[in-house]
């Protein structure tokens, strides 16, 4: 196996630090702290630059709060600078490791995502009858620090780099080495590559030509459940080496005809449907928002964005006749003014 050198000088150059502060920025440019960092960018950068290269650069704090989409969850944001590290760090090597990423991995790379993961599946559903849904219990929790550091190691050569990669993942829960935040662009690419392996094992072990996996939602398809429940017990034992377990209640075996919730959608061989869940959840939203407009702690703009966003999921879908039942509008102001009167469960 290929291991990568001569990586740190790429990482840490002005040109890929202004780059990654760049991504950094998209969709939050109208944050303070972003706003005080891009004032004085070139200072900051030659600040990040330095410390970098003289290895006296250490992580900040994180900004932890919990998010409840749709369940609970701790969100764990670093600070803007640390977000322009990790944006530096993955410029360089992500494209190494997407290289050895199977094509139907769907989470965080170019040119895959959610909807391209929801149409695979839809096709294969339509080639077999049965489905092995998985899920594995708390992933980003569980994820051992030592065997992350260890899969990334053998492709990577470069001791600085190296270096700042460790330093990053121990800086990240360090309960006893384990866990990894919910939303970070690091934990999201370090995700993908301690999973790679066990893509490899179910495409190339247990010859499955019909695998999809988006972070730790993934799922098996064929015409004889036998097969798919003695996958299931292999799965189980791969993953027991990566010290994970697979959801006891969440990875099942069922008919592909009875329908899959995967990724925000009921789908089905012949149509998919938004999540009544998903459904609720933002006639819920909308009642917030409303609140929240008329109390002035919110504009109509950042409004319009959440709905366009949910209405592009839900477009996805046979949904014509749901988005008709909502009234969803372009003229928010109106829309928001109908959930004063709907119920909750609408």
């Amino acid at each position: 196996m290929k291991r990568h050198n001569n990586l740190f000088e790429r990482i840490t150059s002005f040109e890929n630090l202004l780059l990654a502060s760049r991504k950094a920025q998209k969709g939050k440019r109208f944050k303070s702290s972003v706003g005080s960092f891009n004032l004085e960018i070139e200072k900051e950068l030659l600040q990040i630059q330095y410390e970098l290269r003289n290895q006296v650069y250490r992580p900040g704090s994180y900004k932890r709060f919990f998010i409840y989409d749709p369940k609970k969850r701790l969100i764990s944001a670093a600070p803007y600078r640390d977000r322009v590290v990790h944006h530096a760090l993955c410029n360089i090597i992500e494209p190494i490791f997407d290289k050895t990423f199977i094509r139907d991995s769907y989470a965080c790379r170019v040119g895959k995502g959610t909807h391209k993961a929801v149409d695979r599946f839809t096709k294969f559903c339509r080639q077999n009858r049965y489905v092995l849904k998985c899920d594995i219990s708390k992933y980003f929790d569980s994820v051992d620090h030592h065997i992350l550091f260890e899969l990334i190691a053998r492709k990577i050569k470069d001791k600085n780099a190296l270096c700042l990669i460790k330093l990053i993942i121990d800086s990240l829960n360090g309960r006893e080495g384990k866990g990894i935040p919910i939303g970070n662009l690091t934990s999201q690419f370090f995700a993908n590559i301690y999973l790679n392996g066990l893509d490899h094992f179910i495409k190339e072990r247990l010859k499955c030509g019909y695998y999809i996996r988006y972070v730790d939602d993934f799922v098996l398809l064929a015409d004889n459940k036998n097969e798919l429940h003695e996958a299931k017990k292999l799965i189980s034992d791969y993953l027991a080496g990566l010290k994970l377990n697979l959801h006891p209640k969440k990875s099942t075996v069922s008919l592909v005809s009875q329908g899959t919730d995967f990724l925000g959608y009921k789908i089905y061989p012949t149509h998919r449907l938004v999540k009544k869940s998903n459904v609720r959840r933002f006639v819920r939203r909308m009642k917030k928002y409303r609140k929240a407009l008329f109390e002035g702690k919110t504009s109509l703009e950042k409004i319009s964005m959440s709905i366009q966003s949910w209405i592009a999921h839900a477009s996805h879908a046979d949904s014509r006749h749901l988005l008709t039942r909502l009234g969803v509008s372009q003229d928010t102001r109106r829309f928001l003014e109908q959930y004063s009167r709907q119920p909750a469960g609408c």
